[in-house]
């Protein structure tokens, strides 16, 4: 019979629900049968496109004999880490201070049954001995035994668990704001010492692409002075570059991109980005699709745009769901293979493509020697190909050739059985992605992308938002996952301020008083609901969210950016839109707060880095009003262009229509005239009108 997971709506625990394991979802009368019958709790949290939870629910979890050693002795617990990141992320970091070493998924934690207090971690283990771990019958029994042999001493573990994890959150010793561009040149030199100089990237394998740190290069290589006046010569504007470009270029030609059908991989096992684990994430895919815009505006490399093109195209095609919101995750296995959906035998290339377009194949994608992947291939650019001269053809007719053969695997591609879609919505994944889109849409020219955005947009207000009261006793409330027709969960911070930085973006390609009216809610609420006004920044979890072990405050940036960073970029860009002090001083005050974190590790608190150089010289704001419709000689168009094409990652622009509504007194004193007219604001402080497209010019060209 279904276990109570039947009852749940996420995609990952409904994969679950048939297991001989007696599972449950994290709820209280689950918690409250722990502790009735004073069993410890098996908790494992994992995700719909985990290739090792599928392997360890097919080993373990599917096995009668270890369920029911799991059921004897433990209340088993399934969580959905992407549902439920404020448990995966204390759990985390329970595991690495339990074993020294970070953990992953699978996550397999033993809790007490009071307070929750973890007194075993690990990660995937084998149902018989192998890899030099333990079979996991067995350890289960020897979990237990510990727990019952030691439960006076673990009675009281949590509080000192508590202890521990509370002298991980920030505590700022002085009320100071970092200097932005010392920050910001020790952050390029910690970059650069783990930066591999010949493939790119950082470390060795597995290699993951690590966007946040790559923009805060790209915001080094675009302001030099910013560098030079520092006495790092590392920081300096041409390494930045270098370590950017390189990285980006790997990324695009290797294995880490899905050559046929756009997209990005979740990261790869190998030093040269050859061969990639092959789910691909949401959250990724908006981060580089963001990444790749701003290499291409800042370095003009057309290789850039044509990753950004196809991933753009792959998210509005495979990742936007009917009812408007963009789906999770593509699982990496598909037929209980990984990989399998995305490779190639040369067998079959050969039957499948025209002679001609297996020779500019071969050559396009080194299909040489012995196939990458299992027996099979898998595409990687050859970065020594030359179609010109090695088919003695035009560029034109290569490229038509190419196309051709590209469009034939696609096809017979498409006609496999797929991997897993975890089509669950996610409101802060929803956030960052609506953010790729609006920068894709107005980088590449695309107003489809813009438009796939806003319908993103309007569906998380309309069905994952719930509003103020009107008496303004209650802030409004963002929802945290949504799936088979039903939002639930109490958002966390990354929810709000993802959205919030998306929203903004989408006002800068194309601007509604709608979005900003919901921009506007989502950053109040945000402030009610999580900022600690007494020491500053913002707590991961609401101030009525469930109490759980711990409540933490984090800085640093993962594979998802930093929620506090992410919220002090959007009080930052708002309250400079607005003119809002209270904005500025909650990002101020949090700013203060992560200051020693900020001194000491600014590349791994990337984003709160880039966000500090919003408080310097080069950061503006530019209000852009369209004049009157007769007019053709100076269209916001032709402004818009202009300064589309600029990379200006410290000036944001928001081109408002003349007759529009409702705007607030800030906004509607950037009055428009006859003519288009552009404001360009730092601070309290305004330009006179700008009335000509040569001053603009001339404007941006000082900054």
């Amino acid at each position: 019979m279904p276990n109570q997971l039947i009852h749940q709506t996420s995609p990952y625990l409904l994969q679950h629900a048939n297991n001989p394991v007696d599972w449950h979802a994290w709820t209280e009368p689950a918690l409250a049968a722990a502790r009735a019958q004073n069993k410890p709790i098996l908790l494992s949290i994992g995700y719909a496109a985990c290739h090792w939870c599928h392997v360890m629910e097919r080993e373990s979890f599917e096995n009668d004999a270890i369920a029911e050693i799991m059921n004897k002795h433990f209340v088993c617990i399934k969580v959905d880490r992407e549902e439920r990141p404020d448990l995966d992320k204390i759990y985390q970091i329970a595991h690495q201070m339990l074993t020294q070493r970070p953990g992953g998924w699978p996550l397999t934690i033993a809790l007490t049954p009071d307070g929750h207090a973890p007194f075993f971690a690990g990660t995937y283990f084998p149902a018989e001995p192998r890899y030099n771990m333990p079979g996991f019958g067995e350890l289960l029994e020897k979990i237990s035994a510990h727990f019952h042999e030691n439960s006076e001493k673990l009675a009281g573990y949590h509080v000192s668990f508590n202890q521990a994890l509370e002298k991980l959150n920030p505590q700022s010793s002085a009320s100071r704001i970092p200097d932005p561009l010392t920050a910001l040149a020790r952050a390029t030199s910690a970059l650069a010492k783990q930066y591999d100089r010949e493939f790119g990237g950082f470390g060795d394998a597995p290699k993951f692409p690590h966007p946040t740190q790559l923009e805060l290069l790209l915001v080094v290589a675009r302001y030099p002075n910013l560098a030079k006046q520092t006495q790092s010569a590392v920081a300096a504007s041409k390494t930045a570059a270098q370590m950017a470009r390189n990285t980006l270029t790997h990324m695009a030609q290797g294995g880490l991109f899905d050559h046929l059908g756009g997209g990005f991989f979740r990261y790869s096992v190998d030093r040269k980005w050859q061969i990639p684990h092959f789910e691909k994430m949401l959250y990724d895919n908006a981060q580089l699709l963001n990444l790749y815009c701003d290499g291409y505006r800042l370095f003009g490399d057309a290789q850039y745009a044509d990753a950004a093109m196809a991933t753009a195209q792959w998210v509005a095609v495979d990742m936007q769901q009917p009812d408007g919101g963009y789906a999770s995750t593509l699982d990496a296995d598909s037929e209980g293979e990984e990989g399998k959906y995305y490779v190639w035998s040369e067998t079959d290339l050969r039957a499948i493509l025209a002679q001609d377009e297996y020779a500019l194949l071969e050559n396009y994608f080194g299909l040489y020697g012995e196939a990458n992947f299992e027996g099979s291939w898998h595409f990687n650019m050859n970065p020594e190909m030359s179609p010109e001269t090695d088919l003695e053809s035009s560029a034109r007719h290569a490229e038509k050739t190419l196309h051709a053969a590209k469009s034939k695997l696609l096809k017979i591609r498409d006609a496999r059985i797929r991997p897993g879609l975890d089509d669950k919505i996610l409101s802060a994944w929803n956030g960052l992605m609506i953010k790729g889109m609006a920068k894709a849409g107005r980088v590449l020219a695309q107003p489809e992308f813009i438009q796939s955005a806003q319908i993103a947009a309007d569906f998380v207000r309309e069905n994952m938002w719930q509003d103020a009261k009107a008496d303004r006793s209650q802030a409004g409330r963002m929802l945290a996952a949504y799936s088979q027709g039903k939002a639930h969960l109490n958002g966390y911070l990354d929810d709000y301020a993802f959205m919030l930085d998306g929203l903004i973006e989408l006002l800068e390609s194309s601007w509604r008083s709608a979005d900003l009216e919901f921009a506007t809610a989502i950053c109040d609420a945000m402030l009610a609901r999580f900022e600690d006004r007494e020491n500053g920044g913002f707590f991961f979890t609401s101030h009525d969210h469930e109490k759980l072990l711990c409540r933490q405050k984090y800085g640093a940036d993962d594979a998802i950016p930093s929620g506090n960073g992410a919220a002090i970029l959007g009080l930052l860009k708002l309250g400079n839109l607005l003119g809002e002090p209270k904005y500025l001083r909650s990002a101020e005050a949090a700013l203060s707060l992560f200051a020693d974190d900020l001194e000491r590790h600014p590349s791994v608190n990337g984003l709160m880095t880039i966000a500090l150089q919003h408080l310097g010289d080069q950061h503006a704001t530019v209000i852009i009003r369209g004049g009157d419709a007769s007019d053709q000689s100076t269209s916001v168009e032709q402004w818009m262009q202009f300064c589309y094409d600029q990379y200006q990652p410290l000036t944001h622009i928001f081109a408002i229509e003349k007759d529009a509504k409702n705007l607030p007194p800030t906004l509607a004193l950037r009055k428009a005239g006859k003519t288009t007219t552009a404001y360009i604001c730092r601070g309290s402080h305004c330009t006179p009108p700008i009335t000509s497209l040569r001053a603009l010019q001339k404007q941006f060209g000082a900054t």
